[in-house]
């Protein structure tokens, strides 16, 4: 997903056997939060699908547009039976409308009713663990039990805007403090740093310390944590914890089977999972035929071919991927890229998905659509939810 590692690490990551989940100790026992975690399969999918946003912005289209297809694309995940629904959190991308999570998810909590929303995800190192507390605390207020905070450590951005979002030149720190930032950001959730700690009087609001309602329910139920990564660091880490993971598989596809090997022989049972859970990120794409699709995804590919050059902008349309005078090195590079996107009919997109299954292991899926323009990102996951035989379920009111 968008939070990623910036290295491989062999070593036990600093500070990864402070706490579980949920500020505890990680123990054995029963897990409390698998119902938050493990998702439904529905039809003939082998493992539970899900939605990762970036919110694109396509050529001769405007951000408003793009997140106003966002709304209807998890209406449509919803309606399907997608189990949940991740916006990934990038910056200075003219092509991707997505630099504020929580705030897109408050939206998308005011138009859904089912479906689980998340970040996929929040930079730690960007930003104060207590602001992500509070804002996360919020949608949790909002949207009661359906609230993932996906946690990962690369910036989401270049070094340069990095810098501006920290404050600071000493990016490498940021990273190499994730599990203290992660240790601190948990206990603002379960408001329980002990007593003579210099945060022992600061609370997150909404939060545990606004005590339980008339009824005896908790006023705000804590969101669910994930680790996400793209090499071993996050992998070792949510291990340790007995935390799910997700995988960016879809751009770091290589270290797709060692990361979760590693993951699940670092996994320790908590009080929020018993069994290791691993989800990846796929780039897919699904069309009436392999043509259109390949067209589609060009565009997709030849963004981020302009973003590797330095030079980001909107994603381009068909006419103007295809029509592109490529480079060898640029070839090169799409046949590459093109070789990781699941892309094609309805049934080829099935069959490359369910082949993904079976060789990673993975327990859930969650499928990118990085496209010009929007009808082909919705008709996509209509299109793969069809070739799964997935449910249409009733929409809310």
């Amino acid at each position: 997903m968008a939070g990623t590692d910036d290295r491989n690490s062999s070593d036990a990551p600093r500070g990864a056997e402070e706490r579980g989940a949920g500020g505890e100790p990680v123990t054995g026992g029963p897990a409390q939060g698998e119902d938050r975690v493990r998702g439904t399969a529905h039809g003939s999918a082998p493992v539970p699908l899900s939605v990762l946003d970036l919110a694109t912005v396509g050529a001769g289209s405007t951000a408003g547009e793009a997140l106003r297809t966002s709304v209807d694309l998890a209406r449509l995940a919803e309606r399907r039976g997608f189990t949940r629904y991740w916006v990934a959190e990038h910056h200075s991308m003219p092509g991707i409308a997505s630099s504020s999570p929580a705030v897109i998810l408050g939206h998308l909590a005011a138009h859904t009713t089912r479906i689980r929303l998340g970040s996929g995800g929040v930079m730690l190192p960007n930003h104060a663990p207590l602001v992500i507390a509070e804002q996360f605390g919020t949608l949790e207020a909002y949207a009661p039990g359906r609230i993932d905070l996906g946690l990962g450590r690369a910036p989401g951005t270049d070094g340069a805007t990095a810098a501006a979002l920290r404050r600071t030149d000493r990016l490498r720190e940021g990273a190499e403090d994730f599990p203290q930032q992660l240790a601190e950001l948990t206990r603002f959730l379960d408001d329980d740093f002990p007593s003579g700690h210099r945060y022992h009087r600061i609370h997150a609001v909404p939060g545990p310390v606004q005590g339980t309602s008339p009824g005896g329910v908790q006023s705000s139920d804590r969101p669910q944590i994930w680790l996400l990564g793209s090499s071993g660091f996050s992998a070792q880490l949510a291990g340790s914890l007995g935390l799910p993971f997700s995988f960016a598989h879809h751009f770091s596809a290589q270290n797709t089977v060692p990361a979760l090997d590693l993951y699940r022989e670092s996994f320790r049972p908590s009080a929020i999972l018993d069994r290791p859970y691993a989800k990846i990120g796929v780039a897919t794409l699904a069309a009436e035929d392999e043509r259109e699709a390949r067209r589609q995804v060009m565009t997709g590919m030849l963004s981020m071919i302009r973003l590797r050059r330095g030079n980001p902008g909107l994603v381009p349309t068909p006419e103007e991927a295809e029509s592109h005078p490529y480079t060898d090195g640029e070839l090169a590079y799409a046949e590459a890229w093109l070789g990781n996107v699941v892309h094609g009919t309805p049934d080829r997109v099935r069959e490359g998905l369910d082949e993904l299954v079976k060789r990673t292991g993975a327990d859930e899926l969650m499928l990118t659509v990085n496209a010009h323009s929007a009808y082909a990102r919705l008709r996509s996951y209509d299109l793969i939810a069809d070739a799964y035989g997935l449910p249409r379920l009733p929409t809310a009111p």
